[in-house]
């Protein structure tokens, strides 16, 4: 039985190797990335267009930022992999960091902005004060953006191993930052739902959709903060190398490419006409 399954581990990891160091392997999947990525980038620019055609005499409401930005990520995103062969080669290896690093941030920014749609529903209901969400919301982006902007250029001027691991550390951590706001303010928003006394269709579909979409980000984010953290310590699980493309497909998949499209899915509904006390213009 155990030569067995040494026999099988064997196969299976001459099969990995095989896989990765194939050219035609490497090619297949990130031209599935660029070509996954690029509807997702579609479908995103035809929802803001649909929103924007809807309710044409507002300006930019957070769900039209939520549609822009994800249009934008999906897109960089889609253009990466299509030149993956020069990204992943690139002299110094801090310009093919930053491009695999900084589409990742502006997730995180697109993301937790409804974290910050959430939060502030949840506050005007508990009649808590809201006008400090935004200015966080826009202080964390900052710090995070500024810290990991001096991580590249420390790098760019010396190409240090122990900078680059403290640099997935860091996003790792922000993964696990995004995580738990959507845990804390999706699982408040989606107790507070339950215990509305009024029941309703809307109040069910409300539910279901904060419900799904943080149970969705939750997990994408809790994951990618796992898969990085490990690559920060464990060589062969490097996400910015050509010859592990199977790899780098989980990773992407898990993480970007079905939590974007399930969440643009789930928030399809376009909004009403009339206004709205929950559909404000960004000030």
């Amino acid at each position: 039985m155990m030569e067995e399954l040494s026999l099988a581990a064997g196969r299976l990891s001459s099969w990995w190797d095989e896989i990765n160091e194939s050219d035609r392997w490497q090619d297949g999947v990130f031209y599935f990335l660029c070509s996954a990525y690029a509807l997702v980038s579609c479908v995103a620019l035809v929802q803001l267009i649909r929103i924007q055609l809807r309710v044409p005499e507002y300006g930019w409401t957070t769900q039209k930022v939520f549609h822009f930005m994800n249009f934008i990520v999906n897109g960089v995103r889609a253009v990466e992999f299509g030149f993956h062969a020069q990204v992943f080669l690139f002299r110094p290896r801090v310009f093919t960091l930053t491009l695999l690093d900084l589409p990742g941030l502006l997730f995180f920014s697109t993301y937790t902005l409804l974290v910050l749609f959430w939060a502030e529903i949840y506050h005007q209901a508990r009649s808590l004060p809201t006008n400090k969400l935004r200015i966080a919301y826009i202080c964390v982006n900052i710090v995070i953006y500024v810290i990991q902007v001096c991580l590249w250029i420390y790098l760019w001027i010396n190409d240090n191993s122990i900078i680059e691991l403290v640099g997935k550390i860091f996003i790792a951590a922000v993964s696990f930052i995004a995580a738990l706001g959507f845990l804390v303010y999706g699982g408040r928003l989606f107790l507070m739902l339950r215990r509305f006394p009024i029941e309703s269709k809307g109040r069910r579909k409300k539910l279901h959709e904060v419900g799904s979409v943080t149970a969705i980000c939750f997990t994408c984010f809790l994951i990618r903060c796992f898969m990085v953290g490990l690559s920060a310590f464990d060589a062969e699980a490097s996400l910015v190398v050509l010859d592990h493309p199977i790899l780098d497909l989980i990773y992407y998949m898990l993480t970007e490419i079905l939590p974007s499209a399930l969440v643009l899915y789930i928030l399809r509904k376009l909004p009403p006409k009339r206004v709205s006390a929950q559909y404000h213009p960004i000030r």
